[in-house]
């Protein structure tokens, strides 16, 4: 009897990602990863993202599905919602990943496998750890910022994480329903570390595998004010928090 591969599905939030979309989806599909499906999470982006993943759909439907949100509420509720759909459909395991093209699909073997032989819950792909880089664009107060937002998160926290704030992941399905999904209330980049510390706290175990972070090539980048401030509060809100 044959034995089927685990259905992964790699979740893709967009806003105004017409350009790079497709290019992500040829990268998903060349890889040697069987049963790896698409899902498109597009909030209702102006520049008719949302088309161009219909017309993905409509030419790979057995891999490739969108779920179209009509408001723009954020990052973590887009995730949020790709993953929800995601388990619904019976997946065994979930990516998650930018759409901008930052994060190598040709690293998700490595994810996969280290999730698979480390005994991991959640695989992240890290830019801190050996082997691990950013873009040779980053100007140096980009590097920096990232370096103390990450110091930051596991001075309150004590994640012990390389790379807490990372926004690409490999989940095990059964570690995400035993992080009760419909309780996260953060949003922005915060998501990640609060994704990050209810897998922690909740005994599981979190693998660091290395990538390199790349600097987007089309469109524009989605840090507000507002997203840097949650992202700074968040991690006094964990620590001191309950419910979680």
């Amino acid at each position: 009897m044959a034995v089927v591969p685990p259905k992964t599905v790699v979740v893709v939030p967009t806003y105004n990602e017409r350009d790079n979309l497709p290019v992500l989806a040829g990268l998903l599909a060349d890889l040697p990863v069987p049963n790896l499906h698409l899902l498109v999470v597009d909030d209702n982006s102006p520049d008719g993202t949302g088309e161009v993943a219909d017309k993905l759909v409509a030419d790979a439907p057995e891999s490739i599905g969108v779920l179209h949100r009509t408001t723009k509420d954020g990052l973590g509720r887009a995730y949020l919602a790709g993953m929800t759909r995601a388990l619904d459909e019976g997946a065994d395991i979930v990516l998650q990943m930018d759409a901008d093209l930052s994060h190598p699909a040709s690293a998700i073997p490595a994810l996969l496998d280290t999730l698979r032989t480390r005994n991991a819950d959640v695989v992240i792909g890290s830019r801190y750890v050996p082997g691990g880089s950013t873009a040779a664009e980053w100007h140096w107060s980009r590097r920096a910022l990232s370096a103390w937002a990450n110091a930051y998160v596991n001075a309150i926290l004590r994640l012990r994480l390389k790379d807490a704030t990372a926004g690409f992941k490999a989940w095990r399905a059964d570690t995400l329903r035993a992080l009760d999904l419909p309780s996260v209330r953060s949003n922005g980049y915060a998501f990640q570390v609060e994704m990050n510390y209810r897998a922690a706290r909740r005994g599981f175990t979190l693998a660091e595998v290395p990538i390199r972070f790349e600097e987007r090539d089309h469109g524009t980048s989605k840090m507000s004010l507002a997203v840097q401030l949650e992202s700074a509060l968040l991690p006094w809100r964990l620590r001191f928090g309950r419910n979680l």
